[in-house]
């Protein structure tokens, strides 16, 4: 192991950070993780850095375990693990008394010691896609602990102390896609608590004390085959409020809607007035049933090439095959981005978006922009970095580059203003282009870069509360079908959140720049339904690479989301 072997072949990176007694290191990629297969393990040195507090290893298959002498790095507040092969994790982990942020996803871990609960300073764990069968107990130690990814394992249930009043500071929990048969009725000791997401579980009821968190903003609970059909409706299309008010009155036929019964059954003697209100209690469930339908349904209309001549064509040329091959687009209409907070809303999920199914946009990128200040037909290119020129977000024109420099001394002042605990959202893809001599980019027909990924969108179509056509692009170095999925995930968000704005009937906003949204036509506004357009992507000499939507794209198990082809 090459733990055993601290003087031979020393890697530049580690031999740079003892040089610089740098306090952050990333190894991250293809080139670390040949190191790691050819050396057999990370190398010895590393767990000599003693200053570290930041130190990130992702993306190395080949990275399987963890030395013990990890417990050296004792100045550490921020690990990142992920997106590895670990299969377990040391037990001297325990040791690291500084340790504010852990992160272990995307790995093959099925256990976790019972010593990470001796980190009295974690603030964020997040062990999300692994193949862990339990959580140690002793979670309540962490009584600093705000936030808990653990989604996408084989969890059949959350250990008992995860709902003690200790965990103050809990703020959001995320168990998504596992077995958990059982929500504690205990949920309501955690004072902090507002994202609670069980979605896709193996629950069959939701506790009454659940609305009795008093902070509790965003709850996820689809996917559940809930002994409550009414409420199983409820949580696959309603509001987080209407959700916990329906659990505070008890569910049906209980709460207040016992109290009224009891109150009828008073005055209701006689066997005919009985039979009546029982006819008419079971009236009134099925159009309350009926209503909740209505309520939770979602349309998302699939608009083909054929039967839209103005179609938009996005022509890829060969240089991107080395660089960034992949890119999905397509059109989106009647996303109603005028009312309230939707625009805000818009922005917020794509963002979640990004660090959850794009992994930080290490795996893919969304871009989004107004169709009409789009000039087509649109070239996905390569360009060097020194000619490839945009108007990026809130800035002026500059160089590719000029513009890489500049982010990176950002980000760099960022993490200094920060105490070096965290590498900023902006480093972290920022390395994705390290050692390209072309940038992808998308063009439009005046020769002007609208797209910069996975860096940047332009100024120049970017997306106001005015815009009623949206232009969507995802791009990937990884492969098509994650462009795909990605792209789905995004139109069916997009749906969900134009369905909370209709339902919610804000105000009108406008843009500061423009007073254009007054030209909207007004019946846009009466409802929810999106239009999805085809957009085709070609090569240089016309031939057809990609199309979406097409026949099997959009095919999701989202029970109020109708499509229709």
């Amino acid at each position: 192991m090459a733990e055993e072997n601290s003087s031979l072949n020393i890697w530049p990176e580690i031999e740079k950070a003892e040089k610089e007694n740098r306090r952050e290191l990333v190894l991250q990629g293809s080139a670390v993780d040949k190191k790691i297969q050819s050396s057999g393990g990370l190398h010895a040195r590393l767990y000599s850095l003693s200053p570290l507090n930041y130190l990130e290893i992702s993306q190395c298959p080949s990275l399987q375990e963890i030395h013990e002498n990890i417990r050296h790095l004792s100045h550490l507040q921020s690990l990142i693990l992920c997106r590895n092969k670990l299969t377990s994790v040391p037990k001297s982990i325990g040791e690291l008394k500084a340790i504010k942020v852990l992160d272990l996803s995307v790995n093959q871990l099925q256990a976790l010691p019972e010593e990470i609960c001796a980190l009295s300073e974690l603030n964020t764990l997040n062990v999300s896609c692994n193949s862990i069968a339990a959580l140690p107990d002793g979670l309540s130690k962490c009584v600093k602990l705000a936030s808990i990814n653990v989604s996408k394992n084989a969890l059949s249930r959350l250990p008992d102390d995860l709902w003690c009043s200790s965990l103050e500071l809990l703020s959001s929990i995320i168990a998504s896609e596992n077995a958990i048969e059982e929500l504690s009725s205990e949920v309501h000791n955690l004072p902090a608590l507002k994202v609670l997401d069980l979605s896709n579980n193996k629950l069959q009821e939701l506790p009454s004390e659940l609305a009795d968190c008093p902070k509790l903003k965003e709850t996820n609970f689809k996917g559940n085959k809930l002994k409550d059909k009414r409420l199983e409706k409820m949580v696959n299309g309603c509001q987080t409020k209407s959700v916990l008010d329906y659990l505070r009155a008890g569910g049906r036929g209980k709460g207040k809607g016992k109290q009224q019964d009891g109150e009828v059954s008073e005055k209701l003697d006689g066997g005919r007035n009985i039979s009546k209100k029982k006819s008419g209690a079971k009236q009134k469930g099925k159009q309350e049933a009926e209503e909740v339908d209505e309520l939770n349904r979602m349309v998302v209309r699939v608009l083909h090439v054929s039967k839209a001549p103005t179609a938009v064509t996005v022509k890829v040329s060969a240089g991107v095959k080395d660089v960034r091959p992949y890119i999905v687009c397509c059109i989106v209409k009647g996303m109603n981005l005028r009312q309230g907070n939707a625009l805000k809303r818009f922005l917020v999920a794509q963002t979640k978006l990004h660090d959850e199914i794009c992994a930080k946009r290490t795996t893919a990128t969304i871009a989004t922009h107004d169709l009409g200040l789009l000039k087509a037909p649109l070239l996905y290119d390569a360009r060097p970095p020194d000619t490839l020129k945009i108007v990026p977000l809130g800035r002026k024109e500059m160089k590719a580059a000029e513009l890489l420099k500049m982010l990176q001394e950002e980000a760099d002042e960022q993490r200094k203003q920060k105490k070096r605990q965290n590498v900023s959202g902006l480093h972290k893809y920022l390395q994705l282009l390290d050692g390209k001599d072309l940038y992808p980019c998308l063009v439009d027909t005046e020769d002007h870069v609208v797209s910069f990924p996975p860096i940047t969108n332009s100024e120049r179509t970017k997306i106001k509360k005015s815009t009623q056509e949206l232009f969507l692009e995802v791009t990937s170095s990884t492969g098509l079908q994650i462009c795909k999925d990605v792209m789905d995930a995004l139109i069916i968000k997009m749906a969900e959140l134009n369905k909370l704005t209709f339902d919610a009937k804000e105000d009108v906003g406008s843009d500061e720049e423009t007073d254009v949204i007054s030209d909207r036509p007004a019946e846009d506004l009466a409802s929810p339904e999106l239009t999805v357009l085809q957009v085709k992507v070609v090569d240089v000499d016309g031939n057809l690479k990609v199309v979406y939507p097409s026949k099997t794209d959009l095919m999701s198990d989202v029970s109020n989301l109708t499509v229709i082809r």
